[in-house]
């Protein structure tokens, strides 16, 4: 089921939109619930949920495999460990698409060492699993993200995204058991495009927000 709720598609920022997509949310609520952002912008959003949602935080290093030529062209996506997914080859040969997707998993394996540096991933094994991106453009991401989830042990697993085109959504909504998207524009441009303040996440920012999410559940955690 794709759920969409009307309302502006202009952001603030990331912060307006997490919290705009928590309220959404608010029936995912439960014991067994952990929001996972993509890295590095959708862990913004993801913290402005879990900290909503009274949910445990983690972060995926996802790293989107470049056309060689043109590497912002997204031809699929990897995620730590051995999740590859191809949307399309555009002409590569096999041996060309396997040094980019090499080159891709290299990165992921790095950024994931380095924003679970102290901070063991989450155990996702029965969980309901929320994955959050601050926006979809082909969606290739936010599909190695999801099944990375199912291939953790989730039980449910549900994309959040504020704004997304609607042939994305389509395709995530074979993915997913659920997709919440605040907005569909019918011409969808850049995912920054929609929101007045977009700016560059660094991973000290996620670590930030890793930390502070741990901090606000040690608060809430009864003393023994």
């Amino acid at each position: 089921m794709i759920k969409r709720l009307t309302r502006d598609p202009l952001f603030v920022d990331r912060q307006d939109a997490g919290r705009a997509l928590a309220a959404a949310l608010e029936s995912e609520r439960s014991a067994e619930l952990v929001v996972v952002g993509l890295a590095r912008g959708g862990v913004v959003i993801a913290a402005e949920i879990a900290t909503a949602l009274a949910a445990p935080l983690d972060v995926v290093a996802v790293r989107k495999i470049g056309y060689p030529w043109q590497p912002e062209y997204g031809i699929g996506a990897v995620t730590p460990g051995t999740g590859v997914y191809i949307r399309a080859t555009d002409g590569l040969t096999e041996e060309e698409l396997a040094d980019v997707v090499e080159a891709t998993k290299r990165k992921a394996a790095l950024l994931d060492e380095r924003l679970h540096a102290g901070r063991p991933a989450l155990d996702l094994d029965g969980k309901s699993v929320l994955v959050v991106d601050d926006g979809l453009a082909t969606g290739a991401t936010m599909v190695a993200a999801l099944r990375w989830a199912r291939a953790s042990g989730a039980a449910r697993v549900v994309a959040a995204v504020p704004v997304a085109p609607s042939e994305s959504l389509k395709m995530i909504g074979r993915e997913a058991d659920d997709v919440v998207c605040l907005h569909a524009p019918k011409h969808f441009l850049a995912v920054g495009s929609h929101y007045a303040a977009f700016w560059q996440v660094d991973d000290d920012a996620v670590i930030r927000l890793l930390d502070e999410n741990r901090r606000q559940r040690e608060q809430r955690t009864p003393l023994s």
